[in-house]
């Protein structure tokens, strides 16, 4: 036998067969989303269960009226009277000791002031308002999107001022993009008579002749007026 043949012989050919797959179960399919038809009904139906609760609650109520009128018209304007009062604490028209905060004496210097985080800067410039006898309330609200108002400031004779806080050291100055937010957010969207921004540093020239080209400019208080206002001086509002 010649080695060519014994190599026939002796080689074996590759098993080229597929190797069998193990044998599974049924594929779970995902789970359907309800049709549009299967949709709306279910909506039909939860807006019809509810139109149903409602007119429960209402038949109840029309049933106590008439079993007990005095106690639930007594019921009603006491409620009406409390939503009126919580309406005015909001909006700041009305000044609730404790609520709206006490009026207590200011000692800050503009040096303490700088060293201050950004909340007690604003919580300061609101104590600093409450010194006035012209401001009924001064209330904060500054956050993350306080759409520049920090400080809602609202005077006996009914004008709202908005107050804008810029706790900044003295190498930082406020620029011109907090002039334009504040002017184009303190009418259309805090419903405010006067705008007011107040910083222990500077203005830039660019804020200050943005601020001027407006048709009605806004109150600016550097830390110079602000040390004024601070030592007794007037308030940016009179």
């Amino acid at each position: 036998m010649t080695q060519r043949a014994r190599r026939r012989v002796t080689t074996r050919r590759p098993d080229r067969r597929p190797a069998r797959r193990p044998v599974r179960g049924p594929a779970r399919r995902p789970a359907r989303r309800p049709r549009g038809r299967t949709a709306r009904r279910r909506a039909r139906e939860r807006a019809l269960t509810r139109l149903a609760v409602a007119a429960l609650l209402l038949a109840a109520l029309v049933a106590l009226a008439r079993a007990h009128p005095v106690a639930t018209a007594t019921v009603g304007v006491l409620a009406a009277a409390a939503a009126t009062l919580v309406l005015l604490v909001r909006t700041g028209r009305l000044d609730l000791p404790g609520v709206t905060g006490p009026r207590r004496d200011v000692t800050h210097t503009l040096a303490a002031l700088q060293h201050m985080t950004g909340t007690q800067f604003e919580h300061a410039v609101a104590d600093l308002a409450r010194q006035d006898p012209a401001v009924r309330s001064a209330t904060v609200s500054g956050g993350a999107n306080d759409r520049g108002l920090d400080v809602l400031v609202v005077l006996r004779d009914g004008r709202r001022i908005a107050v804008q806080c810029k706790r900044y050291a003295e190498g930082n100055r406020v620029g011109a993009p907090a002039i334009y937010t504040a002017n184009g957010t303190y009418r259309a969207y805090h419903q405010c008579d006067q705008a007011v921004i107040v910083t222990t540093s500077r203005f830039t020239r660019d804020a200050e002749v943005a601020n001027a080209s407006l048709p009605e400019p806004l109150r600016l208080i550097d830390g110079r007026r602000l040390a004024r206002w601070l030592g007794g001086g007037a308030p940016p509002w009179t």
